[in-house]
């Protein structure tokens, strides 16, 4: 009953905020998380600065989520450390009285790399990774590992390009970004 009258008020709360941007977080003071934007298991989050995190997303960082430095996330995304949903299926009614990790239980940390991007409404399953420089396209569902500088898409998300093909031409015509891009991403374009 408690934590329904707290949710309800936190609720109540954003809408007073009217869902602006928030800067600065511990150890992350040029970081932005939308105050819609919510955040399990906060002690298992490691995030890095200049990171962006849009409206109305679930996290839970419950198992160890690492968000490096630039990792944009947009709006309505779920990144989720741990999984239910076998577990539940499986056991049945046996899940309410056991407790601990069931059998068909997912549990484990996800890493999204430095200045990598997550699109509107997609979902990240525990253990997933992606690579820094990757982009996960709107609506993906990402598992498993996606190397450095992949754009993936789908669902399950699949390799469908390579950013630096996107970052070559943009780095052509302002060649004075070569270095800034080349300092976090440690290619020369």
């Amino acid at each position: 009953m408690m934590r329904v009258f707290i949710n309800r008020l936190r609720r109540r709360l954003v809408r007073l905020l009217g869902f602006r941007m928030l800067f600065g977080e511990a150890g992350a003071p040029h970081s932005r998380i939308a105050p819609s934007t919510c955040i399990e298991g906060e002690a298992g989050l490691q995030l890095g600065d200049h990171v962006f995190i849009g409206q109305f997303n679930f996290i839970d960082a419950g198992a160890g989520l690492v968000i490096e430095e630039g990792v944009q996330i947009a709006n309505f995304c779920s990144i989720v450390t741990h999984s239910t949903h076998n577990a539940l299926r499986v056991n049945g009614r046996r899940s309410a009285t056991l407790g601990g990790e069931l059998p068909g239980y997912r549990k484990a940390a996800i890493r999204l790399g430095a200045y990598s991007f997550v699109g509107p409404h997609s979902l990240i399953e525990p253990g997933a990774v992606l690579g820094k420089g990757a982009m996960l396209c709107a609506y993906s569902q990402l598992r498993g590992e996606a190397p450095d500088f992949a754009i993936m898409a789908g669902q399950p998300a699949r390799q469908v390009g390579d950013t630096r093909e996107r970052d070559a031409a943009l780095l052509a015509r302002h060649p004075e970004l070569r270095e800034a891009y080349a300092a976090w991403s440690g290619v020369r374009l």
